[in-house]
């Protein structure tokens, strides 16, 4: 079983900065919607919890993504790559915190991703 753990850090207006860990190890940055009292359709974080993930063929990018499953009030929350907020509609961003409330490196950071976990049946993230 390999474990993910969202650790969320910098919680702003409009987005959220946290670090991803794999099996308790930094793997990279993950940029998010603002954790927010009220919902805003495809502008809130994600509840924190626990979610199981499986690989699927995004129907959005053609290609294989994490899926996180049994999000409450939301659906299709895939781990993909993008750079700036507006490049999510609830979905977890990957790639390299460098620049205030965006992402670098986001292909790369995505394509190192996939590779880590492509293989595995038993995938789960924790966002604390």
């Amino acid at each position: 079983m390999m474990k993910l753990r969202l650790e969320r850090k910098y919680l702003k207006e409009t987005y959220t900065i946290g670090h991803l860990f794999i099996d308790d190890k930094y793997f990279c940055d993950i940029l998010e919607h603002a954790v927010r009292k009220v919902e805003i359709p495809q502008k809130t974080a994600i509840d924190y919890g626990t979610y199981n993930i499986i690989i699927v063929n995004s129907p959005k990018f053609q290609i294989q993504v994490p899926l996180l499953q049994n999000v409450p009030r939301q659906h299709s929350i895939e781990i993909h790559k993008g750079n700036t907020i507006a490049d999510s509609k609830g979905c977890l961003l990957a790639g390299k915190n460098t620049m205030v409330g965006r992402l670098t490196e986001s292909t790369i950071t995505f394509n190192n991703l996939m590779m880590t976990i492509k293989n595995e049946t038993d995938l789960s993230i924790e966002i604390v």
